[in-house]
């Protein structure tokens, strides 16, 4: 039997109440898994299928995979699983729903992309995974970037998604060899890249952690994030003209309200004029630096994601709707919805628990409703 398989049991013996003999029984079940079986714990696979269990599932993930020394189990994996239990993580995964979704994760076998829950579940996480061709942003690519988060989205326990890029880019612009060759007609009866604007209704905040190139449709989906958290090495650019095209993923229009007329035509009409971490920090086009490599720039990132996981997930969804309303409502119209908005959250049970907590003087406990 494959350690999934047991791990899978192990899972399962251990309900939200156990007895130490249901725990010891599945302690020795996965103590006695083979050394070349244990190699598993890294996969995607294993690591969603734990997250189908919910936040249970994934505290197990995490304490098996830092119990793994060498090729086989340590006492400390022997005692990561002979200690745990789901009991107070495990009353999380009462929603059927979300259940459902998990599942669907496991289900995808996505190709451009990679996808992994971590912060215990609360934080989606998406590598776009095409280093060899530096992210290209292929319609194959931007259709599971989409999908994945629009499950996040739907994940009661998911309260931020973060999306970077493996190896040398974030995203070094659109497939060219993907659309070369489409005719006008093509390209208008397909819509093409209209499916990107779908993220911008995703209702939970998404992080982009920019490490290197973000060039063309690369700096566009940046730019379609709520937030920019951008590396030392970070590169922003708009050189479609250089191809005998223009931006046309929303680059024409949010690039100037970022960085300012002058500047942002400077950058598509010459196709050069890149700009990079910090004078995109000092514009305002990204929210800061992160020092270091890739590794501490994503994983700042997910504890900036972590941060908005923590609070009211109605309360943050209504306050980024606010936000973007700035993008397409005048002064007076924007603040007529801001307002609304804020009425709305009088009708939070979070809004009467977090100022019951500042009157008190105590963390406030959201319930995300």
């Amino acid at each position: 039997m494959s350690l999934i398989r047991s791990t899978m049991r192990l899972l399962r013996s251990i309900p939200a109440t156990c007895s130490p003999g249901e725990a010891s029984n599945a302690r020795r079940l996965v103590a006695s898994e083979s050394a070349a079986a244990s190699r598993s714990i890294n996969t995607k696979r294993f690591a969603v299928k734990c997250r189908t269990y919910g936040a249970a599932g994934v505290a197990f993930q995490e304490r098996v995979r830092l119990g793994i020394s060498g090729e086989r189990w340590n006492s400390n994996a022997r005692r990561s699983v002979q200690t745990f239990r789901c009991q107070s993580q495990a009353t999380e995964d009462t929603n059927q729903t979300t259940t459902r979704l998990h599942g669907r994760l496991l289900e995808k076998d996505y190709e451009d992309i990679d996808v992994e829950l971590v912060e215990k579940g609360t934080v989606g996480l998406i590598y776009l995974d095409r280093p060899k061709s530096l992210n290209a942003l292929s319609d194959a690519l931007m259709y599971e970037v989409v999908d994945a988060c629009q499950i996040f989205d739907k994940m009661e326990e998911v309260g931020a998604i973060v999306i970077t890029g493996r190896g040398k880019a974030f995203a070094a612009g659109a497939d060219i060899k993907e659309m070369k060759d489409k005719t006008f007609q093509e390209a208008q009866k397909s819509r093409i890249f209209s499916h990107w604007n779908t993220l911008t209704a995703v209702r939970k905040p998404i992080i982009a952690a920019v490490n290197g190139f973000a060039l063309g449709g690369g700096c566009e989906l940046a730019m379609a994030c709520d937030i920019i958290l951008a590396g030392e090495k970070a590169l922003f650019g708009q050189p479609e003209v250089k191809l005998g095209t223009i931006p046309g993923i929303g680059g024409t229009q949010r690039l100037i309200r970022e960085v300012g007329k002058s500047r942002a035509m400077e950058m598509i009409l010459t196709g050069e004029a890149f700009m990079n971490a910090q004078e995109a920090a000092q514009k305002g086009l990204v929210s800061r630096v992160v020092p270091g490599d890739n590794d501490a720039l994503v994983a700042e990132a997910i504890q900036v994601a972590k941060s908005m996981a923590a609070l009211s997930r109605p309360t943050i969804a209504m306050a980024k709707e606010a936000v973007n309303a700035a993008y397409e409502l005048g002064l007076s119209e924007g603040i007529k919805r801001e307002h609304s908005l804020f009425c709305s959250t009088f009708a939070l049970e979070d809004q009467k628990e977090g100022m019951s907590a500042f009157v008190e003087k105590r963390d406030a406990q959201f319930k995300h409703r």
